[in-house]
């Protein structure tokens, strides 16, 4: 009996500082809102910065306004024009960056590249999972070889970028992964049952890797996982909206490196409007939201969509 009421005691008392940690943090997180960014954010300065597919797009701008806070940066990309036109612009802008040709469709040929990295540049202190790509074609309509090609790059290329590199930053308990994945993450698309998985996939993996490194108490290394809308960089091209306008690449890769030097954990773009779009495909009745999805044209987003094209 006197332990069964020993128990009874330490159950309600570990259910009480549970209650007190959690209107703690609560409070913390309210008033980090109102502290100026400038006190929050982190010095990369000199710290070496990863960017797959940063030879183009996002990638290549992320590039740019890392260097601009005084990071090194690498550049991965399987279009070695596109990785030199990104080396020269962070150069000429005063910046430090080496370009690596790499098929984020190859393992054998990421760890390859990751071992020259290190050997030629240094340990990554920050990578950046930036490179995806689209196909865009009924589930029915899509040849195998895309799919797979699809996973390849949308999400087993994270597995094999942050084996080659979390081993160091374990070492030092210290570092940052970043997962730009999409809100198509977060709520299914149709004429895009390949891309949505890969990018379901790609948010569940930056949830687990956060919660397996918070278990084993490696605090300093940070994830961030990114989910924005159609960006207008041309890999959604036709792709139109009733409701959603296209977000701009400035835009996006200036809120992925803010995110990431604040340390944010899930940034969804915009912001609190996909938040709310989240909350509601969890609270209403699928045959509603199957309604609202016709209402605001989500159903047809893809009718005229033509992806990008060679010449960009």
């Amino acid at each position: 009996m006197a332990a069964n009421a020993g128990n009874i005691v330490l159950q309600i008392l570990q259910t009480l500082w549970l209650l007190v940690y959690t209107f703690y943090c609560i409070v913390e997180s309210i008033i980090r809102v109102f502290i100026p960014a400038e006190y929050l954010r982190k010095d990369v300065k000199g710290q070496i910065v990863l960017v797959t597919g940063g030879g183009s797009g996002i990638g290549r701008l992320m590039c740019k306004k890392f260097a601009a806070r005084g990071a090194k940066i690498v550049t991965w990309d399987v279009n070695t024009a596109g990785n030199d036109e990104t080396v020269r612009q962070v150069v000429d802008l005063g910046g430090f960056c080496r370009g690596y040709t790499v098929d984020l469709c190859d393992r054998e040929a990421i760890y390859a590249a990751a071992a020259k990295v290190k050997q030629e540049v240094g340990k990554v202190d920050i990578l950046v999972n930036n490179a995806g790509i689209v196909t865009g074609k009924k589930f029915m309509n899509s040849p195998d070889k895309d799919i797979l090609r699809t996973f390849d790059v949308n999400i087993f290329a994270h597995f094999w970028t942050v084996k080659a590199f979390l081993g160091d930053m374990l070492l030092a308990n210290k570092g940052h992964i970043v997962n730009i994945a999409s809100m198509a993450g977060w709520i299914g698309c149709n004429q895009l049952v390949d891309y949505c998985s890969s990018k379901y996939a790609a948010v569940g993996f930056d949830e687990s890797l956060r919660l397996e490194l918070q278990v084993e108490g490696a605090t300093g290394i940070h994830t961030t996982v990114v989910c924005p809308i159609y960006i207008s960089t041309g890999m959604f091209e036709g792709v139109q909206s009733k409701i959603f306008p296209l977000l701009t690449p400035d835009y996006v890769s200036e809120e992925i490196v803010e995110a990431t030097l604040l340390n944010v954990r899930v940034l969804m773009l915009p912001k609190y409007i996909m938040r709310l779009g989240v909350i509601l495909k969890l609270i209403l009745p699928e045959k509603a939201l199957y309604k609202m999805s016709i209402a605001a044209g989500m159903t047809k987003m893809m009718d005229k969509f033509v992806g990008r094209r060679k010449e960009q």
